[in-house]
């Protein structure tokens, strides 16, 4: 695990990599270091890599269950098909999730059950900045960054072609997985293309898909409403499986072509890529099924379903899938060598067309959500002396996001973000100083809607130090003060709401979920401290952190229901998170490593008691045998029980989960390698519900499963 601070200031995370089938943990380091403008500084921020061999053994379906082991970094699952990233306990609009270093223009921040649009199975490297990065991203960072690096657009002339291909199986849920990925020149001109294409069907669990508790909790919702004359509730509860998750089946099939034009102090390249989703909801997240009323047919504005759209077989006729489309357009170039004032000028567009339907087992379309985005990014590094380098970059941003249909909780909203930033960095004997400072104007303007447009305008400052107190250790301090605009679903969801009874149910969460369009910006200070040792085998990153919230914006249950459906409003409050993250390395032998890694995390609100989908506490051991052509390893990780679930929310149980893997290449196959795999996951068949997700009641983990692979490159 590259857990210690790196050669790198890595607030740019511009890097484009090399592929999933030639990266190489040194190349990544070097990619880094000159993405931005220095070449031998550290950082004092808290930095995760996965590349190489780390990454191939950590891949998953989705990126929040790749990354999922990893101090600090949790999954929020909602199915199979759905796993968003969590770090420090913040997800959703607080976790920036890039592509090469250009936002992912989805809909995975508006909803729990939206999937992210970004191929962790295709990515060269994935680097995660723990705590508020905001200072080059913008307020969607204060709670951390995703960079996904691969090679769609080329920075140089490669050595030689290359070519891989992999094929997967999975038991938990039948999942077949098929990616492969061409890199060639010709002249100046270098070409890339990759795919991937997945199948699956109902994920396989250990007992019952519903936590019998919440069926005792819905029960006694049951006896209390019949208690009031003439109230009714709607909801049906839904069949509880045992031994699956009904209707978590689906397909994924994602294309990428890139050329780039090199020449001599730098490159210009375009990449196109095109994903095509769909997959079910488990029984009880959406509720279409269970909620609908005598004049259902007649809410659908869009009528039927669409030629285009399809439902897969594994998917059920009484059930709700999701048939998601996404197009991006990406344009990247950078000039080296500029002048004395400018080393390099960075310069990346990127043009995403989105948009899913959420369908019901009919035909019938339920709502449809889109979203049109723009991304510029100008980015001018400079190196004034040896010891002081600086970047100064301009981004912007234009959405149009839209939900219609039955679901419209939300208004058509135009959105424009526009942030210009500044971060420096000097030397001077044993320390590193880096601060920098941004600012950014957030516009929102609702379309054919009563509700106000309205605008912010944020600042974030950042600073951190780094000391070598002896060869063998360093200490770092980061200090960041960070703000945040609300997102539109703060803002605007149901808004205008009178009368309860009249809330648009967001079936994803299961809540009538109303906002504020009088919130202030959200402000965050955050203080981390980290000590790093390196005695030569034993190597060890000790974190801890401090983040103080002054208007948090939290989705808090209010206990009132509607249609048996609970009430959650968003409201600001003051809010404080802390905790510990350990990660250390001990090279027993040549041959034989051993890690050890935890973290722990406390959320709470000032007047609202205890912060909602927490992570719990974990304690990891990974042993890793590394042989000439071989590896293999076995990871345990603990989760302590979460007691701790928030105001009218319930806890979940602690778990163990064992996972065992082996890789062996053969190097003389043709003029490449090939490589088989096997992993073996949650060896003790837990039942693993995840703290962080809003359907840990409903869909809990994969249970013991075998996946088998082979790969071949050269």
């Amino acid at each position: 695990m590259n857990f210690r601070p790196l050669k790198t200031i890595p607030f740019s995370l511009l890097a484009c990599g090399a592929g999933f089938v030639q990266g190489q943990e040194d190349d990544i380091y070097e990619l880094i270091t000159t993405a931005i403008h220095v070449r031998s500084s550290e950082t004092a921020l808290p930095v995760t890599v996965l590349t190489g061999d780390e990454l191939h053994n950590a891949v998953r379906a989705t990126l929040g269950d790749t990354l999922a082991g990893q101090p600090g970094i949790s999954n929020a699952s909602f199915g199979p098909a759905v796993g968003q990233t969590v770090i420090r306990g913040q997800q959703g609009r607080r976790v920036m999730n890039l592509s090469n270093g250009i936002p992912n223009a989805d809909a995975s921040g508006n909803s729990a059950d939206h999937a992210q649009t970004v191929e962790a199975i295709l990515a060269n490297s994935i680097e995660v900045l723990r705590g508020p990065s905001t200072l080059l991203y913008g307020g969607g960072a204060i709670g951390g960054v995703v960079n996904v690096i691969d090679r769609r657009i080329a920075t140089s002339l490669p050595s030689a072609p290359s070519f891989a291909i992999e094929a997967r199986h999975d038991t938990a849920a039948s999942l077949d997985t098929i990616v492969g990925s061409l890199d060639f020149d010709s002249g100046n001109l270098v070409w890339h293309f990759d795919g991937v294409h997945r199948e699956w069907n109902d994920l396989e669990i250990p007992g019952l898909a519903i936590d019998t508790r919440y069926l005792e909790e819905a029960h006694k919702e049951e006896e209390h409403e019949e208690e009031h004359e003439g109230e009714e509730h709607h909801g049906e509860e839904p069949e509880n499986t045992n031994g699956y998750i009904a209707n978590t089946g689906g397909k994924t099939t994602s294309g990428t072509a890139g050329v780039s034009w090199i020449f001599d102090n730098g490159y210009l390249g375009f990449a196109v890529s095109d994903l095509d989703n769909t997959y079910g909801l488990p029984p009880g997240a959406h509720g279409h099924a269970d909620h609908e009323g005598e004049d259902h047919e007649e809410e659908h504005e869009e009528g039927e379903h669409d030629e285009d759209d399809h439902a897969p077989e594994a998917l059920g006729e009484d059930f709700v899938y999701i048939d998601m489309q996404r197009t991006r357009y990406d344009i990247n170039g950078q000039w080296r060598n500029v002048a004395a004032w400018a080393e390099t000028i960075d310069y990346r567009l990127s043009h995403t067309d989105y948009r899913h339907a959420e369908i019901e087992g009919n035909g019938e379309i339920g709502t449809r959500f889109s979203n049109q985005s723009w991304q510029h990014r100008l980015q001018i590094t400079h190196t004034d002396t040896p010891e002081r380098h600086g970047v100064l970059g301009l981004q912007h941003s234009t959405e149009e996001f839209a939900a219609l249909g039955e679901e419209s909780f939300i208004p058509v909203t135009d959105i424009s973000s526009t942030g210009l930033f500044l971060v420096e960095d000097f030397h001077a004997m044993a320390a590193t100083i880096e601060i920098g400072g941004r600012f950014n104007l957030d516009e929102y303007s609702p379309l054919g809607s009563a509700a106000p447009d309205t605008d912010f305008r944020t600042w974030s400052l950042s600073g951190s130090a780094l000391w070598d107190l002896t060869p063998q250790s360093t200490l770092g301090i980061s200090v960041s003060r960070a703000q945040r605009a609300p997102s539109v679903e703060e803002l605007y969801s149901n808004h205008g709401l009178v009368d309860p009874e009249d809330c648009v149910i967001h079936f994803a969460t299961g809540a009538c979920e109303v906002g504020n369009t009088n919130f202030d910006e959200e402000t965050s200070l955050n203080t981390d401290l980290t000590l790093y040792l390196d005695y030569g085998r034993f190597s060890a990153t000790i974190t801890g952190f401090y983040n103080s919230f002054n208007d948090y914006i939290g989705q808090v249950s209010t206990g009132e229901e509607v249609d048996g459906f609970p009430v959650r409003t968003y409201q600001q409050d003051d809010a404080r998170f802390f905790g510990i993250e350990l990660d250390a390395n001990i090279a027993i032998n040549d041959l034989t490593t051993l890690r050890l890694f935890g973290d722990t995390i406390s959320g709470s609100f000032d007047s609202n008691g205890d912060a909602p989908r927490m992570p719990p506490n974990r304690l990891g051991a990974e042993v890793t045998l590394d042989g000439n052509l071989w590896t293999a390893y076995l990871t345990v990780i603990h989760a302590l029980e979460q007691d701790k679930p928030g105001d009218f929310e319930l806890g979940t149980e602690s778990w163990t989960r064992m996972d065992i893997g082996a890789n062996y290449t053969f190097e003389t196959v043709g003029p490449g390698e090939l490589m088989l795999f096997v992993k073996a996951r949650n060896l003790a068949d837990q039942e693993i519900r995840l703290s962080t997700s809003y359907l840990r009641g409903f869909a809990p983990e994969a249970g013991r499963s075998l996946e088998t692979g082979i790969r071949y490159r050269f």
